[in-house]
């Protein structure tokens, strides 16, 4: 039997595994990612940070924290390096003291300029028409959603 009759019919060979791809995904893509953004000395969380203040700043940590997916004890580092870089400023909000309320500086806004030039040399990097990176990303956040929504229901079994 050749292998790749092997893998077809074994549902736990590898290289059929919806996580094997993704965590290969991740690394790859991300190892893309970071020669790109090391001239902005940026790391990709803080890049993510970054394009969330780009799209709506200001916002509070909470905010961040939902748009990104992450909780609030990774978030806070990336916070306080952008804000040490002199990216971002934390105030507390005048409405609620409980909130910290994350704006953009005159540099973090400048940034804005230099990263624009990323998401074309991402494209051009990987050699993936545009609209078949387009379909990977609606794709993603299919699954993204479903698996959210498993998780938050708690319907995650091994039964049917």
């Amino acid at each position: 039997m050749s292998d790749e009759l092997l893998i077809e019919g074994d549902p736990l060979a590898l290289e059929r595994q919806v996580c094997f791809a993704l965590a290969v995904a991740n690394r790859t893509v991300l190892g893309v990612y970071r020669p790109l953004l090391e001239p902005l000395g940026l790391t990709h969380p803080q890049y993510l940070v970054m394009l969330a203040l780009w799209e709506r700043a200001p916002m509070s940590v909470r905010e961040i924290a939902e748009a990104l997916r992450l909780d609030s004890p990774t978030l806070s580092p990336l916070l306080k390096r952008l804000e040490g870089a002199g990216l971002i400023t934390r105030t507390r909000s005048v409405t609620d003291e409980r909130q910290l309320v994350v704006e953009l500086t005159g540099a973090g806004i400048e940034l804005r300029n230099e990263a624009e030039k990323i998401p074309p040399a991402v494209v051009r990097t990987l050699g993936v028409a545009l609209p078949v990176l387009e379909e990977l990303h609606r794709v993603l956040g299919t699954v993204n959603q479903a698996a959210e929504a498993a998780i938050a229901s708690g319907s995650i079994t091994l039964e049917p």
